[in-house]
């Protein structure tokens, strides 16, 4: 009986150690000193971790959001790309204190971020917003691009670029807020933040003939950007392809990490066939 007591502690010891390794090892994405490093950019300092080694690829989040929306997608990629997750100027750990912000206004920021870590060019993955910048980037900075993939972008604040119901709540949140008082800075930021989506992106179609390299468009099939638009975008882009992705919403790369790393991935390796 003692034998068996013993065996059992020791089997619940090493459980317990086995836990608290994995917990230990796994990053906190978006909060990791060991990977984070702050770039003077363009009169900011922009927040970036870096995983893995080999060809660059950028990753850019959403709106409000942060690195640490990529905690599914960051460990796939890092094993075989130079991951370079970035908080977008105003967001995260990223401060910007001016007035202004727009899309282009980031794009230009994550060109010049490549500058500064002397990366020629790379692969992009963008979300939400993210997605709009990726496509910016590749429109403003076509060389720095080698192929993006941008899921639930717009191109137009309406409610033909985003579903009609999500829109008339960005009104009431709008008509509610405009004539409010601002006065902390982090009141001040968020207001910012918000009026980007409220009166942005404006992207013309004939715009994204512009972009040269090849580009997946991506959403899910009950997004918050109807699927016209997206096909749109795809339809709009001289190399791109068209993947709308069964069963999601807006956060495909969360809710099916699994299929959109793959897919990603084999996007990115495979050579591009003209259609």
């Amino acid at each position: 009986m003692q034998i068996q007591k013993s065996l059992l502690l020791l089997f619940v010891c090493m459980t317990f150690v086995q836990i608290g390794c994995s917990q230990e090892a796994k990053p906190s994405y978006g909060n990791n000193a060991a990977a984070g490093r702050y770039y003077s950019v363009r009169g900011i300092k922009l927040y970036t971790e870096v995983y893995g080694t080999g060809k660059p690829l950028l990753l850019i989040h959403g709106n409000g959001g942060s690195i640490n929306a990529f905690a599914s997608n960051i460990p796939y990629f890092a094993k075989k790309y130079k991951v370079i997750a970035v908080d977008s100027r105003a967001h995260g750990k990223s401060r910007d204190d001016r007035d202004s912000l727009s899309f282009e206004m980031m794009a230009d920021d994550f060109a010049a971020l490549m500058d500064v870590m002397h990366i020629d060019s790379a692969y992009v993955i963008g979300w939400s917003d993210g997605g709009i910048n990726a496509i910016e980037l590749a429109m403003r900075h076509p060389d720095k691009v080698i192929k993006l993939a941008s899921t639930g972008a717009n191109l137009w604040p309406d409610s033909t670029g985003i579903i009609p119901s999500y829109w008339k709540q960005e009104q009431i949140d709008y008509n509610a807020k405009k004539n409010t008082v601002f006065t902390t800075a982090r009141e001040k930021n968020d207001w910012k933040v918000f009026l980007l989506d409220w009166f942005q992106p404006n992207i013309k179609l004939s715009a994204l003939k512009t972009i040269k390299c090849p580009s997946l468009i991506i959403a899910g099939d009950h997004d918050l950007i109807p699927t016209e638009h997206t096909v749109l975008i795809s339809q709009n882009i001289p190399k791109a392809y068209l993947w709308i992705v069964p069963n999601s919403g807006h956060p495909t790369l969360i809710e099916h990490s699994d299929e959109f790393n793959k897919k990603v991935d084999e996007f990115f390796v495979k050579p591009f066939n003209k259609r």
